[in-house]
């Protein structure tokens, strides 16, 4: 059984309050069953009557109307529970694992006592009692003796009977000194109402009203044998705070509670009250004096621990600055050391490139170059390598090749191949006047005779004249290939 929470009990904070608190507990003596009315007597006791080991007794459950605790149970609401007892335990002292008996049945009684059948209509004001058996047989010796005791001093009445109250819901009870009475539904908008209830730790009262908590959805769930209680603690559910006011009667059937049992024992709870809330606070006291040491404690040992990150921090933002300045000086040296590898290298160079032409100009002029030629040459001579350069030079000069030249198949080897062929025509040509003239000298006198002067002469000629046209080839060739390029 679950009680609908409203939000106006949420912000008041009594949300929880209202949920664990679905219970209310009454008691009452325990006394020996009477004579039951015809009528009523197989409902209440079923058909196990006057067995030998079984024990019966009955008690009051509750009675229609305004409660000491502000409870009202409404004659409808009552009516419909008023079955819901049977069949549930009873337990010594609300131990549900000392089970000593269960409830066989319930019935209604009028303000007058006169029973009413479970059929009939309802009566306008009305008791509920509740009728149990105990196991009084028992195999072991110390459960027999136990049950023996306690069933002799309920006769005595010793004993009595806790019962508990579920309920899913509540309205409110309203009545003003006049004595008029009204029930106001409990909804979103009239629950800002739950917290003035004695329930929840209210006054019991709103605006010259007297506010009660009128119980719906009602289940009974069992009962308990309690002692007879010097302390009323004993006798009501943990669940309950039930609080009595001290200016009403609140009567079970003929029994007085107000007169006759729970006066004396309100003063001594409310002693115990006074006692234990003193305690609570002086415990609350020393908690809170507690907690503002540790948490100052806690405080202080994290400023501490922030102070220390923040030294941290600093220190390493100071090594960051360092090393950035380090980094950029650095930087700086760096840049100025490029700087200055960039002119030396360009010094070096142009005192490279100045020897090689140097270099060249000389061999240029052991070559047999005129001095006016020799910047035309060196500038149409500068995309060749050493190699080359020296091997064009070799074969253009009108001179041996300077000391430290390549030799003539070095240097032709070097040559490009227009020249390379030019200069094997020449060989071929040189060759064939080779043997023409070793042709020649195998001639008898007496054919050389008859060879007219002129026609050697003209071969003479004719050999000096391939000569000379060998060298203009090659030095027509170096001035449309190699002098062009200037």
């Amino acid at each position: 059984m679950t009680i609908k929470i409203f939000q106006n009990e949420i912000n008041d904070g009594i949300g929880e309050l209202v949920k664990s608190t679905a219970s209310v507990a009454y008691c009452s003596e325990a006394t020996v069953q009477k004579e039951i009315p015809e009528e009523i007597v197989a409902k209440a006791v079923a058909e196990n009557k006057d067995q030998i080991d079984l024990y019966y007794l009955e008690s009051v459950l509750v009675s229609c109307g305004w409660n000491k605790n502000d409870d009202v149970f409404m004659p409808q609401a009552t009516w419909a529970a008023r079955n819901t007892p049977e069949d549930k335990q009873f337990n010594f002292m609300h131990d549900e694992n000392d089970i000593i008996g269960h409830i066989t049945g319930s019935y209604v009684l009028t303000k007058d006592g006169k029973a009413v059948a479970d059929d009939s209509e309802m009566p306008e004001d009305f008791d509920i009692i509740t009728q149990a058996v105990l196991y009084n047989s028992w195999t072991g010796d110390e459960n027999r003796e136990r049950m023996e005791k306690i069933i002799s001093e309920i006769e005595e009445g010793k004993w009595y009977v806790s019962m508990e109250c579920l309920f899913a819901g509540f309205d409110y009870a309203l009545t003003n000194a006049n004595g008029d009475k009204k029930i106001l539904a409990r909804d979103e908008e009239s629950s800002f109402l739950t917290k003035h209830l004695r329930a929840y730790g209210g006054s019991g009262e709103y605006e010259g009203y007297k506010l009660g908590r009128a119980l719906s959805n009602i289940a009974f769930s069992g009962k308990g044998l309690v002692s007879k209680p010097a302390n009323p603690r004993s006798v009501i559910l943990k669940s309950v705070a039930f609080n009595l006011d001290d200016n009403s009667d609140f009567n079970i059937g003929e029994f007085n509670m107000s007169d006759n049992l729970l006066e004396k024992q309100l003063e001594e709870v409310r002693a115990e009250l006074a006692t234990a809330k003193a305690e609570n606070e002086a415990i609350k006291a020393k908690i809170e004096e507690a907690k503002d040491k540790e948490f100052a404690s806690k405080v202080e040992a994290f400023e501490a621990e922030i102070q220390e990150k923040d030294s941290s921090v600093a220190e390493l933002e100071e090594s960051i600055k360092s090393s950035q300045a380090r980094v950029a000086e650095l930087e700086d040296a760096l840049n100025k050391s490029q700087e200055e590898l960039s002119v030396a290298m360009k010094e070096m160079d142009d005192m490279k490139k100045k020897e090689k032409m140097e270099k060249r100009k000389a061999a240029l002029v052991e070559a047999g170059f005129d001095q006016d030629d020799l910047d035309a040459a060196l500038a149409a001579f500068e995309t060749l390598d050493d190699e080359a350069f020296l091997a064009v030079a070799a074969m253009y000069g009108r001179k041996p090749p300077v000391k430290g030249l390549k030799k003539d198949d070095e240097a032709e080897a070097a040559m490009p191949p227009a020249l390379k062929e030019a200069l094997e025509k020449k060989k071929e040509k040189e060759a064939k006047a080779d043997d023409e003239e070793a042709e020649a000298e195998e001639i008898t006198p007496e054919a050389f005779e008859e060879v007219e002067t002129s026609e050697a002469t003209l071969v003479t000629e004719s050999s000096d004249d391939q000569l000379e046209s060998t060298r203009a080839s090659i030095a027509d060739w170096l001035s449309n290939n190699v002098f062009s390029q200037k």
